[in-house]
């Protein structure tokens, strides 16, 4: 399943993903911005998790996975009860006032449907989000060690080559 990632060296905080994700779903946000520290900013959205707290707790079944794995809301069935609200280790869930429902990130279903990125991720100006499953993370960060250590030893060699 995709998934969106955050790399949090990347993110310089300017909140074009929550601008975006604003536009998708009639000017509210699934996302948020948040400051961990005085350096770091990070992008907070649902996570999708493999066992979803937020589907187990739902007692109107109105929390789904979809096709593509991403967990949805059947808001015809949801009574806004909030306990997905609750059960949600990162808080995801929403109450909407409004429609008297819950809502939450859908990674942008219209979107995918369409073979295009979530929106926040396509927006991102520094590639601090990215779509992938957790095989091609895997795979993108072996390849940045590996060049990272291959630098490491150019420059080993090129000090210990100086010595000698």
């Amino acid at each position: 399943m995709r998934k969106i990632f955050i790399d949090f060296r990347k993110c310089v905080g300017c909140g074009s993903c929550v601008a975006a994700c604003a536009r998708e779903h009639n000017g509210k946000p699934n996302i948020t911005l948040i400051e961990a520290s005085e350096i770091m900013m990070m992008s907070l959205n649902c996570r999708h998790c493999e066992n979803s707290p937020c589907m187990l707790v739902c007692s109107a079944r109105a929390l789904y996975r979809d096709e593509d794995g991403a967990v949805r809301v059947r808001h015809q069935d949801c009574v806004g009860c909030m306990l997905c609200e609750i059960a949600c280790p990162f808080g995801m869930p929403r109450f909407d006032e409004r429609r008297k429902v819950m809502v939450k990130c859908d990674l942008c279903a219209h979107r995918r449907k369409e073979g295009k990125l979530p929106a926040c991720v396509s927006t991102c100006p520094t590639g601090a989000l990215v779509f992938a499953t957790e095989e091609e993370i895997t795979r993108i960060k072996v390849t940045q060690n590996i060049a990272k250590r291959e630098e490491l030893l150019k420059k080993v060699e090129k000090i210990m080559g100086g010595l000698r």
